[in-house]
């Protein structure tokens, strides 16, 4: 799936120049599920934006199922991410004007799909995040959990190889996010594609096999199926059956 080969992203600042990632040496399998955690400004939404191929590197290379991402042209890299890629944020960054199934309908337009199949599957992805009743409601007339649920059938609904998500459960309280999580690792597991999640709570975190810790652009992993990892949540195997 992913190889990070000496991976490297230097950006200005002042007169000098920030190193969000310093030669950072991964392989991430096809289906994994696999969290990250790290200071705030040390690197962490950077790496999010180089697996999902929306931004690139200084030097090293980057690659996704063989191909160099930091290699290609953005008209190329514009079908990567429509055809590979689901994002999911913390402030959800749904239309407000757009319905829930607007909402997730939207992600499939790029693909050149008919309108009628475009709402078929997006009332499908709703219904499969708990929102079947939701589907005509606005952004403004659910709750913070539900409008996360709703994001999540967005990122689902093109059915990508892979999803990124940045802080998720950010913005909700403890109940809602545990249930956010839950409902990610379910999807994980019945879809078996990767998952990659940028998360400051570390019980979050733990309930992944392993976590990509990163500190001033360097990065180490975390087994947290390890014996002397402590508190951690439920963990599920690396490579789900699919």
């Amino acid at each position: 799936m992913y190889e990070l080969k000496k991976l490297s992203r230097v950006y200005p600042k002042g007169r000098g120049k920030v190193a969000a990632l310093n030669g950072v040496d991964l392989d991430i399998p096809d289906g994994e599920f696999m969290t990250v955690q790290g200071l705030t400004g040390h690197g962490k939404t950077t790496f999010l934006l180089m697996l999902g191929a929306l931004d690139k590197p200084t030097s090293g290379k980057i690659l996704f199922d063989g191909k160099d991402l930091g290699a290609m042209p953005e008209s190329q890299l514009v079908d990567v991410r429509a055809q590979n890629f689901g994002f999911i944020f913390q402030n959800y960054n749904l239309l407000p004007t757009l319905t829930a199934e607007e909402n997730v309908e939207a992600a499939l337009v790029p693909l050149g799909i008919p309108t009628a199949e475009r709402r078929s599957r997006s009332v499908a992805a709703l219904t499969e995040v708990g929102l079947g009743d939701r589907v005509g409601h606005f952004p403004s007339e659910m709750s913070g959990g539900e409008q996360q649920r709703v994001a999540i059938a967005r990122a689902l609904v093109k059915e990508p190889k892979v999803i990124l998500a940045d802080e998720p459960t950010g913005n909700l309280d403890e109940v809602t996010s545990l249930e956010i999580v839950g409902l990610m690792e379910k999807l994980w597991k019945q879809r078996g594609m990767t998952l990659v999640l940028v998360t400051h709570d570390t019980k979050v975190a733990r309930r992944a096999p392993r976590t990509a810790v990163i500190t001033k652009g360097k990065l180490t992993m975390r087994d947290n199926r390890a014996p002397n990892v402590t508190g951690a949540g439920p963990t599920m195997a690396a490579r789900p059956s699919v």
